[in-house]
């Protein structure tokens, strides 16, 4: 049969992800995007290999986005931060050191069983240093260490990484032990440079961005997409393109088109900001740090994740700092699209007022402090990464989840996590070779991406940033190379 022509409706993470995997078998693919460039959403910036970010969810999700991250860097292997991450738990909080260490022995498990499956899975380091213990009689020893110097070095102990934590953290606030894993980062402009590059190579992938899709119509056994230029200035009628199967990666926007094709779904929607800071103290190799605390409360957990040249992003989950009073909205019976206060989808549209930026960043800084004092000399060191997120179902808590299905053309990828993005689209792909969409045996993967050089990626990702007024430093390889 004639290869398939597939239409996918935004081009986030997840759109993006499914356009470069299918284009790169060789089918047909339309994207349509309303930004200028593709992967420009929500504040991506950690791997989430094993989500120990996340005391509330279960294990078999910590495994599940486990094998999701391993899957996501051998797509995009010039988009990870090697650095691993330090867990801690305040003496204000609730829970216990010990309550992570069942899952940290299951997700070490997991990472080794998959790493003697296949060689090619050790991404994250040997897997018997997935994770370290640390009392505070260790981490006053480091502390008067010498912090190693960033330029000399390639490859990093784990007493090392803990050592400008060691230093600057008030450890009379924190309950022992300290864990040291080995969960990276992602970062999202050398993700959306990869991405672009690559699809830019593949003459059978058509880009369509700054496009509106302004509806969408059943016709036959196809879809007919309607769409228009963002361009203010054209006076054009909405074209149309049909297409054979269609993907809906719409991210917060997904319930539109599920309204638009009559396919209802609950879910749940989430606006979320982090926080762009310049700390002159943090030129040190940082590890990722979190700080447990519970969500929605002024304890929420508290999140540094370290770039070059003394940038760190900040996650506070407050209602006052990442979270919103008013930010949770929910599907209807009369909708798929959850409603989020106006307010918020013109921070969404339009961005944020210099006033807003300042404000919610200064009380990011404020929450770092509690644990790093020396935190509070840091500065607004650029505009917030935010956006809305959806969540299938009705659990907040839920951090892995791909794809679901209506019918046998329709697809929706609701994927919580960045790397959950690929897992959704090979379950795509697992549907349409059942539904008889294409014969397998005639397609060959091309691996565009894998053939980029770290040195085009990073070139594309700073002009990215500097075209969306980030600074080029969140671009820029963090950790060691």
């Amino acid at each position: 049969m004639a290869s398939p022509h597939i239409g996918i409706i935004g081009g986030g993470i997840a759109g993006a992800t499914a356009a470069l995997h299918f284009a790169d078998l060789g089918l047909q693919v339309s994207i349509f995007e309303q930004g200028a460039s593709l992967v420009d959403g929500p504040p991506i910036c950690h791997l989430h290999a094993g989500g120990n970010l996340y005391r509330e969810i279960s294990q078999q999700q910590c495994v599940q986005l486990l094998k999701e991250s391993i899957e996501t860097v051998k797509l995009y292997k010039h988009t990870m931060n090697v650095r691993p991450t330090v867990i801690a738990v305040p003496t204000q909080d609730k829970g216990q050191p010990e309550d992570l260490l069942p899952r940290l022995q299951v997700i070490k498990q997991a990472y080794q069983s998959l790493v003697e499956q296949d060689a090619s899975n050790q991404v994250l380091g040997d897997p018997q240093r997935y994770f370290k213990l640390y009392s505070q009689q260790e981490l006053e020893a480091l502390a008067q260490c010498d912090v190693p110097e960033v330029d000399s070095l390639t490859d990093q102990s784990l007493d090392e990484w803990m050592i400008p934590f060691a230093k600057s953290v008030d450890l009379n606030t924190l309950k022992f032990p300290v864990v040291l894993v080995q969960e990276y980062g992602l970062s999202v402009f050398r993700l959306s440079a990869t991405v672009n590059l690559a699809l830019a190579q593949l003459p059978n992938c058509q880009i369509y961005t700054n496009t509106q899709v302004i509806g969408v119509q059943p016709k036959d056994k196809q879809w007919v997409i309607n769409y228009k230029s963002n361009n203010k200035h054209s006076t054009e009628l909405p074209e149309a393109i049909t297409v054979d199967y269609l993907i809906n990666a719409s991210g917060y926007q997904t319930g539109v088109v599920d309204d638009w094709v009559k396919a209802p779904r609950s879910r749940l929607v989430e606006f979320k900001a982090a926080y762009v800071t310049h700390w002159q103290e943090g030129n040190a190799l940082w590890p990722e740090v979190i700080f447990h605390g519970e969500r929605g409360t002024p304890q929420g957990m508290a999140q540094l994740t370290p770039y070059p040249d003394g940038y760190f992003q900040l996650h506070g989950m407050t209602e006052d700092i990442t979270l919103f009073e008013d930010g949770i909205a929910h599907s209807t019976d009369e909708s798929s699209q959850p409603k989020l206060p106006e307010y918020l989808v013109n921070k969404i549209i339009h961005g944020w007022s210099k006033e807003q930026q300042t404000i919610r960043t200064n009380k990011a800084i404020k929450h770092m402090a509690q644990f790093i004092p020396s935190f509070a000399s840091a500065t607004l060191g650029g505009k917030p990464l935010f956006g809305a997120q959806q969540i299938p179902g009705t659990d907040i808590t839920l951090r892995a989840a791909s794809v679901s299905f209506a019918g046998d053309n329709y697809a929706r990828m609701e994927i919580v996590k960045a790397s959950s993005a690929l897992e959704a689209a090979q379950q795509i792909e697992q549907q349409m070779r059942e539904c008889g969409f294409y014969d397998e045996l005639h397609l060959t993967k091309q691996n565009i991406s894998s053939q980029l050089t770290i040195e085009q990626v990073i070139e594309k990702a700073c002009t990215l940033a500097e075209q969306r007024s980030y600074p080029t430093a969140l671009a820029k390889v963090g950790g060691v190379k």
